[in-house]
């Protein structure tokens, strides 16, 4: 399956949780925030990865898939 605009959206989102401490999350201002940002985050927690419609924080589930993006990101990054 490739991906589509929403998945990488999504991708984009999961990255910027930090994955030093679990104790950080994101707000996402919905009135001055890009709508493609505010429709990720949505989707993120309709799929229960983070734990507010607007950010909060990454689920258990999030972790694991934040974790997986930021592998592969490195993995395909390590070739530069």
């Amino acid at each position: 399956m490739p991906c589509t605009n929403d998945i990488l959206e999504e991708i984009n989102m999961l990255i910027r949780f930090s994955q030093s401490s679990d104790h950080q999350g994101l707000k996402v201002h919905h009135d001055v925030a890009a709508p493609e940002l505010v429709n990720s985050t949505q989707r993120l927690f309709d799929k229960k990865l983070i734990t507010l419609f607007d950010g909060g924080y990454l689920t258990p589930l999030g972790h694991e898939a934040a974790d997986k993006a930021h592998a592969l990101l490195n993995i395909l990054d390590s070739g530069k």
